[in-house]
């Protein structure tokens, strides 16, 4: 898949610069056109009795993050500014969802508990109704590039096959990537491993793996940990699978890592 076609998520929150300056960076790299398309929850400003829109304060954060977009891409071919107007949390959610499913990847940041600005459920809805690999940034940190150093989770399933392809785009420089092969008997997860490795080295990328057994609950702490472990700028992984768990809830683990991610990930349902 060429990278040509990307949508960052803009709102009041100061995590909207750290994304927007990656967004900005992996267009330039490719030469892709990026939309940021500025969305939040909006309240209507209340003159005595009467509700009126827009408010002030909606105003000039609306105008604001032009400001910002319009500074940031200045060399950009193509850059584009939208926002969302109005409406409810839900309403807003759906619109971005719906802008979201024209671009090739889509760029949003990890919900803030502190964050009153954006939907809660922006984030969990945009990965599970977009169609389309969503990259989030953890709300610490900066990253001004990812990609060169991946950690591939790997199980034989739709959703991991479509995030490991939605992934190459970015790991075509990559220096090295882990695959870490979750699977409820050893041989099994070997054995695929092997297909990752082969299927890998077709596109110029040599891959390290490790074979992980479903036996508790904490498997995707231990995502997190081998993250950390190697150093990794990115995690990619299916969204909304089960990963070998009959007993847990389908989409518990993105839940789970969407919550305590540490390096940006890259998800596709």
């Amino acid at each position: 898949m060429a990278l040509k076609d990307l949508i960052v998520h803009l709102d009041q929150s100061e995590r909207t610069t750290a994304r927007l300056a990656l967004a900005v960076s992996l267009a330039r790299e490719h030469g892709a056109r990026l939309v940021g398309v500025f969305a939040q929850r909006a309240h209507a400003q209340k003159v005595g009795v009467v509700s009126t829109w827009p408010s002030e304060e909606f105003t000039l954060a609306r105008d604001a993050s032009k400001t910002l977009f319009d500074t940031a891409t200045a060399d950009l071919a193509g850059a584009q500014w939208r926002y969302i107007n109005r409406g409810g949390e839900a309403e807003v959610t759906r619109h971005f969802v719906d802008l979201a499913r024209h671009a090739d990847m889509v760029i949003v940041g990890q919900h803030e508990q502190d964050n009153h600005f954006a939907p809660e459920e922006l984030v969990s809805e945009v990965v599970l109704a977009c169609g389309r690999p969503v990259l989030i940034l953890p709300y610490i940190g900066n990253f001004a590039e990812v990609g060169k150093t991946p950690l591939i989770a790997w199980h034989n399933a739709p959703e991991a096959a479509r995030a490991l392809n939605d992934a190459l785009v970015l790991m075509a420089d990559c220096k090295q990537v882990y695959v870490l092969s979750v699977s409820a008997r050893l041989e099994d997860g070997q054995a695929t491993c092997t297909e990752v490795e082969q299927h890998l080295a077709t596109h110029g990328i040599q891959a390290r793996t490790e074979v992980v057994l479903v036996q508790d609950f904490g498997i995707m702490d231990v995502l997190l940990n081998r993250a950390s472990d190697r150093s990794a700028d990115l995690l990619v992984m299916g969204a909304h699978g089960s990963i070998g768990f009959p007993f847990e809830s389908r989409g518990a683990g993105t839940r789970h890592i969407l919550k305590h991610m540490t390096v940006p990930v890259l998800m596709a349902g």
